[in-house]
């Protein structure tokens, strides 16, 4: 197996049934010898396409394992007969609790008052609190659970939708009656080509005005032009995890539009994900062990396609 987490990382207990060896992006990479002899991959907690990549340098591999939840930037390089997994449910903390901040922050103006500090300047204002707000999430999967159930104490409404409907969910199909409605809308729906420009100028039309666009997903799910149009002439807010082109570059109109509050794609990496990490590293390396079925399959080894 290799890995980025070594034996005292919390695999103690499973490194004593498989041979581990320790890889993270920054590394050189690793001999032939290691490559020729992995059947399981941990890919760093990284977007690198060389992580990716290395997987075609590994003949015997059998499974790969993401600590991410997106794997769009990884389905390129996964080699016929691999089974691909990835990290859900190791950023659902962490996300919910960015999405929540970015919701409050925005809501009551912390940058605004962020920057009023700066200047020595005492300054009051009414501002829409949470509370009493509709709050439509895309993407309810483990991330949106996680994220409703940190809003409900905040007293609001929330409407969920994934891209079928089931009991409880709506159907993104259903978007166009019920994006009028929604005060906040909260993207965590995956990166695919169907969900690429989803949140295009149609959809931000349809949005009541100063509605709050929030994205802790991929920044390719929003048309940036028509939501960069939106925020100019201040009919729309945003705060943003992720933005389409990433990273943001100097000078990009998205910086300096009004009515945004951007994070740098900071929504997984804090304290809470290196132990949910280990544990779902060292559930499904104890499956991989007993020849048992893998969790978080999102390609399995018998797909007849690599799209």
């Amino acid at each position: 197996m290799l890995a980025p987490f070594r034996a005292e990382e919390g695999l103690a207990d499973i490194a004593a049934r498989v041979r581990l060896h320790h890889y993270d992006a920054d590394d050189a990479l690793p001999p032939a010898e290691v490559l020729d002899a992995v059947d399981f991959y941990v890919l760093p907690y990284s977007l690198s396409a060389d992580a990716a990549a290395l997987m075609k340098q590994m003949p015997r591999l059998r499974a790969a394992q993401l600590l991410s939840a997106g794997y769009e930037h990884v389905v390129p390089h996964v080699p016929a007969g691999v089974t691909l997994c990835n990290g859900r449910g190791i950023h659902d903390a962490s996300t919910a609790e960015l999405a929540l901040t970015l919701m409050l922050a925005s809501q009551r103006n912390i940058p605004g008052y962020v920057r009023a500090q700066d200047r020595g300047e005492w300054r009051q204002e009414w501002r829409p609190s949470l509370a009493d707000r509709r709050v439509l999430i895309l993407g309810y999967g483990s991330i949106g659970a996680a994220i409703e159930t940190r809003l409900l104490p905040f007293e609001v409404e929330v409407t969920r939708v994934a891209s079928r409907a089931r009991q409880g969910v709506h159907s993104v199909d259903e978007l166009p009656e019920l994006l009028p409605h929604a005060e906040i809308v909260v993207i965590v729906t995956p990166a695919t080509e169907l969900t690429r420009g989803m949140v295009d100028a149609s959809f931000l039309a349809r949005l009541p005005d100063d509605a709050l666009v929030v994205n802790v997903a991929r920044g390719s799910i929003v048309d940036t032009d028509a939501l960069v149009a939106e925020l100019e002439c201040g009919r729309l807010r945003a705060a943003l995890d992720v933005t389409d082109p990433e990273p943001l570059p100097a000078g990009h109109p998205l910086w300096h539009a009004p009515g945004v509050l951007i994070s740098p794609h900071v929504g997984g990496p804090t304290s809470a994900f290196w132990p949910r990490a280990q544990r779902l590293v060292r559930e499904q390396l104890t499956r991989f062990a007993d020849g048992a079925d893998l969790a978080n399959v999102v390609i399995p080894a018998d797909a007849s396609s690599r799209t």
